[in-house]
């Protein structure tokens, strides 16, 4: 039998650092931890390694679409497929940035949205049955959604939206905010809020597309880690990063043939609510 394994995005650091170091004692499998920097990821690996766990390594940065096929590509030869997959890495501006609101909002779906995205399509192909995806979103993309007008919100949430409805919708945002017009077109005003609606609904549509295409027990869920202690909240957060990878680790180790959760929004390892 092949031998499982997981993959988690984003890895050397925060949230994704303590996904990989829960997963190392959970998964029953190689655990690969993933990052953009090799140095700062192969530093994250020697921290887990003095807690005598055993992280494998490998670089990702999922802005560059080359970098994820690499990773595919060794997936294949090493595993043969691929068991679990995290999908942490992503961004936020500061909330003291003087950035631009048009950049904020191009940069951060880009990486946010559309990156995860890219690296969704090219290793989906890889799930094996009864794989598990963890995309990693945020209980801003609640808040964002809430602010939306009830046009664009009826679209978010429509049952049937697809893929290619869902990129248009954040690329509109994107040219709405480039323009300056973004909340007259109904949009929230908050571009990592907007980058999360795009992949707690991408997971609803991930899932949907894999049943219909008759996948063996995949199942996708988009989560809210909660408010963490990291750098991307500037050391806000009340929940320490152990405790924010309680929820993505729950999503990436869901028991086999489960009917739910599958395809939808998780915070404190419970169904939320996602709709109007």
């Amino acid at each position: 039998m092949a031998f499982r394994v997981a993959v988690v995005t984003g890895g050397n650091k925060g949230i994704g650092f303590a996904i990989v170091r829960a997963l190392c004692k959970q998964f029953e499998g190689d655990v690969i931890l993933t990052s953009r920097d090799e140095g700062r990821g192969k530093a994250a690996v020697q921290e887990l390694e003095k807690e005598n766990l055993k992280p494998k390594y490998h670089q990702l940065d999922i802005e560059d679409h080359q970098s994820i096929v690499k990773l595919a590509d060794f997936l294949k030869t090493t595993y043969g497929g691929l068991d679990v997959l995290v999908n942490n890495a992503g961004m936020a501006y500061k909330a003291a940035s003087t950035a631009p609101f048009s950049e904020q909002a191009e940069v951060t779906n880009k990486c946010n949205f559309f990156a995860t995205l890219d690296a969704c399509r090219v290793l989906f192909p890889l799930l094996r049955p009864h794989a598990r995806v963890c995309n990693v979103s945020s209980m801003a993309s609640q808040f964002a959604l809430a602010k939306c007008s009830d046009q664009i919100k009826t679209r978010f949430v429509d049952p049937n939206i697809t893929m290619e409805e869902l990129e248009s919708l954040i690329n509109q945002f994107i040219k709405a905010a480039k323009e300056g017009k973004h909340e007259a077109a109904g949009f929230a005003n908050n571009s990592y809020g907007m980058s999360k609606v795009g992949v707690t609904v991408m997971s609803i549509i991930q899932q949907r597309e894999l049943d219909k295409q008759g996948a063996d027990d995949i199942v996708v869920n988009s989560c809210s880690p909660g408010y963490v202690d990291t750098d991307m909240t500037s050391g806000q957060g009340h929940l320490t990063i152990d405790e924010g990878a309680e929820t993505p680790t729950y999503c990436a180790t869901l028991p086999p043939s489960i009917d739910s959760p599958r395809g939808k929004f998780i915070r404190e390892k419970k169904i939320a609510k996602w709709e109007k």
